[in-house]
């Protein structure tokens, strides 16, 4: 019968041993890797929300349509009639005191015209009715012109005051969103800083979950690069076994046959 000799190649038993160790905890971390809840380590809960500073921010962004109430205002002074609600309430007092004075004034001249005329011997004449119609209409001239001008004065001055509160709408509207745009790039600043700080944190808190969950990995993995290189580092052992092993019947017939043969080589001599 023919036989078959095999060789096995083994490693050190305590190589061997250690190998089994190494995929049994490698199973182990594999399998709670995949059943791992991947909430553990991504979620919103590792994403920084807005600031308060931001949250302020935002809630004063309204501010940058403050330049509407001042727009609307300043519109509305440049009408034909805008000038009238800047009008003095004591004019029309200074006008008709001012008139009352020239009018007093006048009549105070009228004695005079009268004494000239005695003066002259044309006192009740033509020449006086001439001369006092003269001095009337000059007068009344006067006085017309004394109105108009007062008059204008008001009417400058509410102009002016129009116009001046006209331009200073203008600027409240363009520093009313200007200001409101600084302070919101503040605080979006500052608030940015803040919430920096805080995905800084979080992402700090997302690495150490995941380093959590990833470490029975690791050190599966770790061990197993120590194993390998100690296989590397021992010579393999061989054991030769012979197949089929020969029965007693055939191991004395073997015995037999040896002996017999060394009988007759010694006959022989």
């Amino acid at each position: 019968m023919a036989e078959t000799i095999t060789q096995i190649t083994q490693p050190p038993e305590f190589i061997e041993a250690a190998g089994k160790t190494y995929l049994t905890d490698l199973q182990k971390a594999v399998g709670g890797y995949k059943a791992a809840d991947l909430s553990q380590i991504l979620g919103p809960q590792f994403v920084a929300g807005m600031s308060p500073l931001q949250q302020q921010a935002i809630s004063q962004a309204g501010g940058l349509g403050a330049y509407e109430p001042y727009l609307t205002e300043a519109a509305a002074l440049r009408g034909p009639t805008a000038y009238q609600q800047y009008m003095s309430p004591y004019q029309q007092d200074v006008i008709d005191t001012t008139l009352q004075e020239f009018d007093v004034q006048t009549q105070r001249g009228l004695p005079g015209l009268a004494a000239q005329a005695i003066t002259a011997g044309a006192f009740g004449g033509g020449r006086e009715g001439v001369q006092r119609a003269e001095y009337l209409s000059t007068a009344g001239r006067n006085r017309a012109a004394l109105q108009a001008q007062l008059l204008q004065q008001g009417f400058g001055q509410a102009q002016n005051l129009a116009q001046q509160d006209y331009l200073r709408n203008i600027q409240l509207a363009q520093q009313a969103p200007a200001l409101a745009s600084s302070q919101i790039a503040g605080l979006t600043t500052l608030g940015g800083l803040q919430q920096a700080q805080t995905q800084a944190g979080l992402s700090a808190q997302q690495q150490l979950a995941q380093q959590q969950l990833m470490q029975p990995l690791t050190a599966a993995q770790q061990y197993g690069a120590g194993i390998a290189s100690l296989i590397s580092g021992y010579p393999a052992s061989q054991m030769t076994q012979t197949q089929p092993s020969p029965s007693p019947l055939q191991t004395g017939i073997s015995a037999g046959a040896t002996l017999a043969g060394l009988y007759r080589a010694f006959g022989n001599d």
